[in-house]
């Protein structure tokens, strides 16, 4: 039989979808601030509410129903509805709202340089906090820790960041797709040699680490078929990789993203660029997806809304730009 709306507590809803992504009555009460028995006699209710014992107890967490799998998606579409609609404010542009950003560096640099001030003229007297991409990251945006985050993904079918990897919880869209390249000074003395696979390996590299990896899929390729790089230096950003590599008497090599080469043309315009030697079937698989990453939470949530279309807006424009 038909249950009216009014007659549930819509509360008991939000803790439906947040026992959904977590899995655990604990984790849930943690998340939402109350105590594991509240969350308890909340899913007591909602069971005779639908009837339906929504979980089973398992080893492994509380595992859904078939009903419970059923409306996983309409109950995110209505709560992420409802806090748009309970996020609505009387002024335009609410003043001292916080923003939380995690920006790939210096890609947020080289694309978005304006962006902060943006924010500021459209939303008064607002903090921004941005921070650049770590291995907590993607917890960050998982807790509600931040808000969005900007950065590349690779299209590897290996890798461990590849975007078929992300959680059901996350949202995320594609701006633009990337190609590695090798990053050298002019005068190094590779430009004496022919450019290719052995004399790419004949060289000592800095790589960059990401998620506390200093191998990506370059690396994997390569081991694929027996061969390595000898990496020497590690650090944890890009701009630390490619001022070393700036520095004079060393022979020393890196890899990076092309979008690289609008950071390097300003700040250290010494470097040149290189493509990575090898096959072009073998080199498509370095590629990287440059992506907007959010919480389905924050679907329709005004601020995530005005950040996503803001972002995309900028990366648009300097792409015309520097395509023209």
């Amino acid at each position: 039989m038909h249950k009216p709306l009014h007659r549930i507590d819509l509360n008991l809803l939000v803790i439906l979808q947040i026992l959904l992504q977590e899995r655990s009555v604990t984790l849930t009460a943690k998340w939402l601030s109350i105590s594991p028995s509240a969350v308890s006699k909340a899913l007591a209710k909602l069971r005779v509410w639908f009837d339906d014992p929504l979980f089973v107890r398992s080893p492994q967490g509380l595992i859904p129903t078939p009903l419970t799998l059923s409306i996983e998606e309409s109950l995110s579409d209505f709560i992420n509805i409802g806090n748009h609609i309970a996020g609505k404010q009387n002024s335009e542009t609410p003043k001292g709202i916080h923003f939380s950003l995690i920006l790939e560096s210096p890609l947020h640099q080289v694309l978005l340089n304006q962006f902060p001030l943006e924010i500021l003229n459209y939303y008064p007297q607002s903090m921004v906090q941005i921070r650049n991409w770590e291995y907590n990251s993607l917890s960050s945006i998982i807790d509600g820790d931040a808000d969005i985050a900007f950065l590349g993904r690779e299209y590897y079918s290996g890798s461990k960041e590849a975007l078929h990897l992300l959680p059901e919880v996350i949202d995320c869209e594609e701006l633009f797709r990337d190609t590695p390249l090798v990053y050298v000074r002019k005068d190094h003395p590779l430009f004496q040699k022919p450019w290719n696979l052995e004399t790419f390996l004949h060289y000592s590299h800095i790589s960059t680490e990401y998620d506390k990896r200093a191998h990506w899929a370059l690396d994997d390729i390569l081991a694929e078929h027996g061969r390595l790089r000898n990496i020497a230096i590690t650090y944890t950003s890009f701009e630390q990789t490619l001022f070393t590599i700036s520095q004079p008497n060393h022979e020393l090599i890196t890899c990076l993203p092309g979008y690289c080469v609008h950071y390097i043309s300003r700040v250290l315009p010494n470097l040149v660029t290189l493509p990575i030697p090898l096959p072009q079937s073998v080199s498509e698989q370095l590629d990287i997806s440059f992506i907007l990453l959010w919480h389905k939470r924050h679907a329709y949530n005004s601020k995530v809304l005005w950040l996503r279309e803001t972002i995309k807006n900028s990366v648009n424009q300097f792409m015309h730009k520097n395509t023209d």
